[in-house]
């Protein structure tokens, strides 16, 4: 199974024509730690998965491309 979080993410940030920054500062993380998710070096920790869910208005299904499996 691959991981499409990642790249599930920068689609959903960039379709909100969104910068790491602004994303980093809505749901209280680093910007590193935005550019880390994206580039598939760190996993984002459940309370993380579950604020960008909220702020993008998705399930968790959908934020981790689970839907695609």
């Amino acid at each position: 199974m691959r991981n499409r979080f990642p790249e599930k993410l920068k689609e959903l940030r960039l379709e909100r024509n969104l910068g790491q920054i602004e994303l980093s500062k809505a749901i209280s993380v680093s910007k590193g730690i935005i550019s880390l998710w994206e580039n598939g070096l760190r996993e984002p920790t459940l309370s993380s998965l579950l604020a960008l869910a909220e702020y993008f208005n998705i399930s968790l299904d959908d934020l981790v491309g689970y839907k695609d499996y």
